[in-house]
């Protein structure tokens, strides 16, 4: 019977632990830095001169520009809810670009079905994104993010299909399509 409670006690506080650094992550995003060139390592945010993107707008100018929910993705790195959007099941030939600044970043010629209810590419356009280190969620993953104004796009992985193998699992809320 030790043993038993003993097994319970441990899950449960790992458990409470899992949710208050999950709940403490989730906060940090929502009120995180006022400028994403903050949260972005250097190698990203060096592509442009002056150490800004070509594009960049202050917090208040984004929030008129963007929509919320585009906001708390391209700006504060947010996550939104698998399913939601209608880029993930749209297969019409067309240009994916920035939500932010509209720039081109993938052909439809490379989308695929993921299975994973985000749009997916296996290839951005060239030189249209940057990638930086996210460590959030006790694992280290590599995002994606416009080169021209830094929005968070997603993330890429290594399980894609050929050529490249690489799924780039982005935010339909990030994108606009625009059709061939």
């Amino acid at each position: 019977m030790k043993k038993r409670y003993f097994l319970q006690v441990g899950i449960a506080s790992a458990g409470a632990i899992v949710l208050f650094r999950g709940w403490s992550s989730r906060s940090k995003a929502q009120t995180g830095p006022k400028n994403v060139l903050e949260s972005l390592p250097e190698s990203v945010s060096e592509n442009s001169p002056e150490n800004e993107f070509e594009v960049h707008h202050t917090e208040a100018e984004w929030r008129k520009i963007l929509t919320p929910e585009q906001f708390d993705v391209l700006r504060r790195q947010g996550t939104e809810r698998p399913l939601s959007s209608p880029l993930a099941e749209q297969f019409v030939e067309g240009t994916y670009a920035c939500a932010g600044c509209d720039l081109p970043l993938f052909s439809s010629e490379t989308k695929f079905d993921s299975g994973t209810g985000w749009p997916s590419f296996y290839a951005p356009i060239k030189d249209a994104v940057r990638t930086s280190v996210d460590r959030s969620l006790f694992m280290t993953r590599t995002e994606v993010h416009c080169r021209r104004c830094g929005g968070h796009l997603g993330h890429v992985f290594d399980d894609g299909p050929p050529p490249t193998g690489q799924r780039y699992c982005m935010n339909g809320v990030a994108l606009k399509f625009t059709a061939s």
